[in-house]
């Protein structure tokens, strides 16, 4: 199984973005790096100057490199931008939005998570027009990513195994409401979270994250004790998306557990003190509520319900 390292989803100054990216180039083992500004276009012009350098470096480190495009397409300027990145030559093109798919004329391409393919009809369709690897939603359960992965045995089927997990996209900006600012004059004040802003209820229980225009969890995914059970699938790659946490160190953890040299339980525990305090997540995975953590280590234990005389039958976790 491959680790693919998604792309920045925050708002990031652009010199620690280049740096993150060199590091890991030179750092983490991960096979292919989607890069590029996929949130909001505003941002883009920031990170753009450090592009060629930042794809150049992990190109020499051996990476696979995917262009990620934007997810929501509203704008004219949004849809030409759109449009230059699906012709560029020489790199592959991860889709995130319908609109991209026109550009690449069937041409050998990456579906990201955000266009939603939650049935194997509908990996059919992306692998007919040229898709070659498939990034299922991460609120899909182990039950429909097994039956896609079987049913395009040849189109690498990636879950996303790691990171904050994004949840919806919006023309309007949260991030410039919250500071009273149009989205126009946002002044960019998603930097000043480099994992998102943390939201709350009335009653100050935890509840998600705000990214500008997208909307995240609160929770950090992590599928790290689910991986025998995805490769069992036929699951190609795992995804791991960037947080402001020591990202290698989370690559590491995730490869020497898949080969064998780090064990899971040992992995949990580099990971817990790695994104402390963060709270991991895996429950879609399960078909359970997605804040929810189904312990890989710790299951659950059966309970004997009324009526069964404590017969111990396995619990549906």
């Amino acid at each position: 199984m491959k680790l693919t390292l998604g792309p920045v989803l925050f708002n990031w100054p652009a010199a620690i973005w280049r740096d993150f990216y060199f590091r890991m180039a030179d750092e983490a083992p991960v096979d292919t790096v989607v890069v590029g500004e996929i949130v909001c276009s505003k941002r883009a012009p920031f990170v753009a100057p450090e592009m060629p350098a930042v794809i150049e470096r992990l190109r020499n480190a051996g990476k696979e490199v995917l262009l990620g495009s934007l997810i929501l397409v509203t704008l004219e300027r949004e849809r030409r931008a759109t449009a230059e990145l699906a012709a560029i030559d020489g790199l592959g093109v991860e889709a995130n939005d319908m609109s991209c798919l026109s550009g690449l004329n069937g041409r050998p391409h990456a579906i990201g998570p955000f266009l939603q393919v939650y049935n194997a009809a509908t990996a059919f369709y992306f692998a007919g027009r040229g898709a070659t690897r498939i990034c299922l939603p991460p609120e899909l359960p182990a039950a429909s990513i097994a039956t896609i992965a079987l049913a395009l045995p040849n189109v690498m089927t990636e879950v996303f195994a790691f990171g904050r997990v994004p949840l919806a996209i919006s023309a309007r900006c949260y991030h410039a409401r919250l500071a009273g600012l149009s989205k126009d004059n946002c002044r960019f004040v998603c930097q000043e979270d480099a994992d998102g802003l943390d939201v709350e209820t009335l009653d100050g229980e935890p509840f998600l994250a705000i990214n500008g225009v997208q909307t995240l969890s609160h929770g950090c995914t992590n599928l790290l004790g689910d991986l025998a059970e995805l490769a069992a699938m036929g699951v190609g790659a795992v995804r791991l998306s960037p947080q402001s946490c020591d990202m290698v160190a989370v690559a590491r953890a995730f490869r020497d557990v898949l080969d064998g040299r780090l064990e899971v339980g040992d992995g949990l525990e580099t990971l817990a003190r790695v994104v402390a305090p963060a709270r991991f997540l895996n429950g879609f995975l399960h078909g359970r509520p997605g804040v929810e953590w189904i312990d890989p280590v710790r299951p659950p234990q059966p309970t004997a319900g009324a009526g069964d005389r404590g017969c111990g039958r396995p619990s549906a976790r």
